[in-house]
């Protein structure tokens, strides 16, 4: 198996998502992945077994041996997943650092996807002149499946916000304004932006961040919605795409089990 160069730091990041389930080595000083992530269908039903296939799998294509972050789409507690919105409700309470770390022989370090990516922005994309002590207030969100947050202070991670899952013109806000729905509904980008424009507004009223970064695949249209987004905070295109879960799963593995 390829292991990390001497001297260098490196780990495997993996993400999994609603749709698919990402995975690559990461350098961990520069934020670069070492080649075109590798990308398989998430399963359906997506429970932890067929998950942990679809991960044996990954890890036999990229031949690695080293220590493994994970970004998981819920709550993570002490490597444990508390949530399941938008995977198989076997999610519920399973030890992902004890299952993945007994399937790969490695060390497992595992967070919830949106703070992964959240991270991975604030070290070396759109918010990274915010990291440090005098940072600013950051509001990461990443639109896609459903909508995942993470909330920085001064460069200060605070887990496992879920404000996707806020109240929102009688539902959930991810029901109402994730990409998803602008894809199940068909709507225009004007009305969806509308929509985003709702649900950002209602994260300035209760946290009142100073920079918020629009993360997800849908990011890379940010200029076709931008001007329907008029939010007293910046708002900031995440510049790491679709690799921002993959480099902040990565970086999970120098921080203490969350």
């Amino acid at each position: 198996m390829t292991e990390s160069a001497p001297g260098a730091h490196a780990a495997l990041g993996i993400d999994i998502g609603g749709t698919g389930i990402k995975a690559e080595v990461v350098d961990c000083v520069s934020g670069t992945i070492r080649g075109a992530a590798i990308i398989r269908p998430t399963p359906n039903p997506a429970t932890p077994d067929a998950v942990l296939g679809i991960v044996a799998t990954l890890l036999r294509d990229i031949s690695w041996s080293g220590p493994i972050g994970i970004g998981y789409p819920g709550v993570v507690k002490n490597g444990i997943a508390r949530s399941a919105a938008n995977v198989d409700d076997g999610w519920k309470n399973f030890p992902i650092a004890e299952r993945f770390g007994a399937l790969t022989d490695q060390t497992v370090r595992v967070m919830n996807d949106a703070d992964a990516a959240g991270l991975a922005e604030l070290r070396f994309g759109a918010a990274r002149d915010q990291a440090g002590d005098s940072g600013a207030t950051v509001l990461m969100t990443t639109f896609g499946t459903g909508i995942g947050t993470a909330f920085f202070h001064r460069g200060r991670l605070f887990p496992n916000t879920e404000f996707g899952h806020v109240e929102l013109n009688g539902g959930d806000a991810e029901d109402y304004a994730a990409a998803s729905i602008k894809t199940k509904l068909g709507l225009s980008w004007s009305e969806w932006g509308a929509r985003v424009h709702e649900y950002l507004a209602m994260m300035e009223m209760l946290l009142s961040p100073e920079l918020i970064v629009f993360g997800g695949g849908v990011s890379e249209n940010f200029d076709h919605f931008k001007a329907y987004l008029d939010t007293r905070a910046e708002v900031r295109p995440a510049q790491l795409g679709n690799d921002a879960g993959i480099i902040g799963a990565a970086l999970a593995t120098d921080l203490p089990q969350l």
